[in-house]
């Protein structure tokens, strides 16, 4: 596939077919995300492939438990887990949960991420990542740019042997506990859950905002940057 299409196609798949990943393929699609970028070329990352059906069930309870409260924030009209939260929103968003885990059905991703073909749970050692944004008063999410341009390729390896799948961080509320069912050591951190499988659905032309729309020239409010795409 070439890559312009991957990139313009390659959506979040989260509804898999029974048909297995083999090993083998799997090794593959590992071999070639390994390439990724990453601060110092420290390659940060630590895959778990879990594969025991108990381990799978306990990381789908851990997930599913934080996806309630995605949902909830959803319901109560807010971006979930925003870092800008207010203690209002907060509220807002755990007097929702009853109503998230009522809308819960067996079927959902949540709800069978144990029964996935692949299922990946992609940490970093926070250690050796060139946070440069450490020190400052906001929100710190520099340290990603050493770890999930690799999960990213994972799942554009994934495209292009007719795989899909989708890079999850909803597990990370329950970092804690995935830790120890995992036997994840210090320093390291679970960057994401990443399901993969061969799809039941096709892959489609993705839609996205504009290039005016986020670009601009010379400062944040310059004018919006126009020019037409080329060809």
């Amino acid at each position: 596939m070439e890559l312009i299409e991957a990139l313009r196609t390659t959506g979040s798949i989260r509804r898999f077919s029974s048909r297995p990943v083999a090993d083998s393929l799997l090794a593959q699609l590992l071999d070639h995300a390994r390439f990724a970028p990453s601060g110092g070329n420290r390659q940060a990352w630590h895959v778990i492939v879990v594969a025991d059906a108990e381990q799978r069930r306990a990381v789908r309870d851990l997930y599913l438990t934080a996806w309630y409260e995605y949902t909830a924030h959803l319901l109560a009209g807010l971006v979930p887990f925003s870092p800008l939260a207010s203690d209002a929103d907060r509220r807002a968003a755990s007097e929702q949960h009853a109503a998230a885990v009522a809308l819960s059905t067996p079927d959902s991703f949540a709800e069978s991420l144990d029964t996935v073909p692949v299922m990946l749970v992609v940490c970093a050692n926070v250690a050796v990542l060139a946070a440069t944004d450490r020190d400052l008063e906001r929100y710190h999410l520099v340290g990603g740019a050493s770890i999930y341009p690799f999960v990213w390729n994972i799942v554009l390896a994934a495209r292009e042997y007719g795989l899909g799948g989708v890079m999850t961080t909803v597990a990370t509320r329950n970092e804690i506990a995935l830790r120890e069912v995992l036997a994840i050591p210090e320093p390291y951190a679970v960057a994401s859950v990443v399901a993969l499988g061969y799809p039941l659905q096709r892959h489609t032309r993705l839609t996205r905002a504009g290039v005016a729309d986020f670009t601009t020239i010379d400062t944040f409010d310059g004018p919006a940057f126009t020019a037409t795409p080329g060809t």
